[in-house]
């Protein structure tokens, strides 16, 4: 799911992460000032706080930690986990759920699941243990979005400071049964409850939806993989500015990642990751920053 064409890794997509820069003013817009720790609040000017949420810190290194949960590297101020993980200690923490597919293992009413014309379910071709979740009516995203909902429930109750919903595109792999407005309907009810629990909300790659995702959704920022491999980069910042997330992969990199990082649309927060996001404990571990 979500990772293009790559391998699935434990019915998760992988992010983009990296070095971050600090600003000097980090769209205070009606904005307060936020620590980068899990749950304490500073006068930190690098993060942004926008009502009772508080946005990721633009200032330290991402981590992206969906193949295992270790402890963040020394100068890491942003970590993303799995929805049944623990946030990471004395960082900004960012709960990961499969917002529009169904999680393998996960049990969900036949209602609820999306279905082609012989009535069987659509799967994603690339992860196909996960059903793509039916929201083809205004009832059925009301119903799927409880569900959802207690995911999230369980992410602020941990102590997440924001969650990233993803598969938004999976309208694209719906056979034509869904559509990107529909997709759009779902997502703002998601958004919306995700902000009601005071955690922020990051749009998941769906570069199509250009400024959509902020003005009509309400993300507050973005996770993106491989926006340079896509040349996207460039397009994301413009509507989330210094708030892009980005993972570039070690198995497709444009260039060497010291060229991906002198692009000047590269986000200052991009890393290098290895494909299965695996922990410092294994052979194939790779993290880099910008």
């Amino acid at each position: 799911m979500g990772q293009r064409g790559q391998p699935k890794l434990d019915g998760m997509t992988l992010l983009r992460a990296g070095l971050a820069v600090a600003t000097s003013a980090v769209l205070l817009v009606t904005m307060g000032c936020a620590s980068p720790s899990a749950n304490a609040r500073s006068s930190d000017p690098a993060v942004a706080s926008t009502a009772t949420r508080t946005l990721p810190p633009t200032k330290g290194t991402f981590d992206y930690q969906l193949g295992g949960s270790y402890t963040p590297a020394k100068g890491v101020t942003v970590v993303t986990r799995d929805s049944t993980s623990t946030p990471a200690k004395g960082v900004y923490s960012i709960c990961y759920v499969n917002g529009f597919q169904t999680q393998p293992g996960s049990s969900w009413p036949s209602n609820l699941i999306l279905k082609n014309k012989a009535g069987k379910p659509i799967v994603d071709p690339g992860w196909p243990d996960e059903r793509i979740i039916d929201i083809s009516t205004a009832a059925k995203r009301t119903a799927a979005s409880k569900r959802i909902n207690t995911m999230t429930d369980s992410c602020a109750a941990k102590g997440f400071r924001a969650e990233e919903f993803d598969n938004l595109d999976s309208y694209s792999r719906s056979k034509g049964r869904l559509t990107l407005s529909k997709s759009i309907a779902f997502a703002k009810l998601l958004v919306k409850h995700t902000h009601a629990k005071g955690l922020a909300a990051s749009q998941k790659n769906t570069g199509e939806l250009g400024s959509r995702g902020k003005t009509s959704i309400g993300f507050d920022f973005v996770t993106t993989e491989e926006c340079d491999v896509y040349s996207e980069c460039g397009s994301f910042s413009k509507v989330y500015g210094t708030h892009v997330l980005d993972i570039e992969y070690t198995d497709d990199l444009r260039g060497t990642f010291a060229q991906v990082c002198a692009r000047k649309d590269t986000p200052p927060q991009t890393i290098l990751r290895d494909r299965d996001l695996t922990t410092p404990k294994s052979k194939a571990y790779v993290y880099q920053t910008c």
